[in-house]
């Protein structure tokens, strides 16, 4: 009796030690948990509103999820003194030698991260990078897929981009139609620049500000070339473009500008 007394009396004891910090591990995961699956749904929401692929955006938000619930774990077990040294060695383990194995997809996987937290651009924009030039059309776990002009899609590893310098067209919400367009200098420069301003605002998705901008570029042994620049939205730059060659052709037939053409000049070229 006196034995089964001491057993009693040592799991009473132990009881009376880990009870409220079993009851507080307990409270503590109910909570955390709530709270972890709040931010994880926060999270989602977050990268639908950002134009992240619906195919994306659960599996990170997973990620997040489980990434901190296994924080959340170990916190517990250290609250009701389990010694988390050797899980973490185990776990550290396993995750350099997976690191190893997927060096290079993590590697983009941890850019496209990233891109999602700082935003350099977003799903729609027009941006240019490695003189790759095109619209976002969506940003995945490992690549940035973009359209360009020709309806060709450009798959990049997010590496590469946050590497490279990226140019955002859409950042500012408009884009400079850069075009070149010959006068004879027989003719009146206030009066051409004056006839193509007209052209300009008459052409639909051209912005009044900032102002079209004309002024003589350069001279050409048979003409002058002015450099004609509206400004658009990214989405018209090519409408903008070929509005403005035809329209600006139209009217200088309109007005009886001839334009005598020299080599490696072409009305309306676009600028580099």
């Amino acid at each position: 009796m006196q034995e089964v007394s001491g057993w009693v009396a040592k799991l009473t004891d132990m009881v009376l030690a880990y009870a409220p910090k079993l009851a507080l591990a307990i409270i503590v995961l109910i909570v955390g948990i709530k709270v972890i699956n709040k931010l994880a749904t926060l999270a989602r929401r977050a990268m639908e509103k950002a134009g992240i692929s619906n195919n994306i955006t659960p599996f990170l938000s997973s990620i997040l999820g489980i990434s901190l619930k296994v924080l959340l774990f170990f916190s517990i077990a250290g609250m009701v003194g389990i010694e988390t040294a050797s899980f973490i060695a185990v776990l550290a383990a396993a995750g350099f030698a997976v690191g190893l194995a997927l060096q290079g997809s993590l590697s983009n996987f941890a850019a496209g991260i990233i891109i999602l937290i700082f935003r350099p651009y977003k799903a729609g924009d027009w941006i240019e990078v490695n003189d790759k030039f095109g619209k976002v059309e969506e940003i995945q776990i490992f690549n940035t897929l973009i359209v360009t002009p020709g309806r060709k899609t450009l798959i990049i590893p997010n590496g590469q981009v946050v590497e490279s310098i990226v140019t955002n067209y859409s950042e500012k919400g408009f884009i400079r139609v850069e075009l070149n367009v010959t006068m004879p200098y027989a003719e009146s420069f206030p009066k051409v620049k004056e006839i193509i301003m007209e052209v300009l605002q008459g052409i639909p998705n051209v912005l009044e500000d900032p102002e079209p901008e004309i002024g003589i570029e350069t001279f050409d042994s048979h003409n002058i070339v002015l450099a004609v620049r509206p400004y658009t939205h990214p989405d018209n730059y090519w409408d903008v473009t070929f509005a403005a060659h035809e329209r600006i052709k139209a009217a200088f037939n309109q007005h009886g500008i001839q334009v005598a053409y020299s080599e490696g000049v072409e009305m309306g070229s676009i600028g580099d």
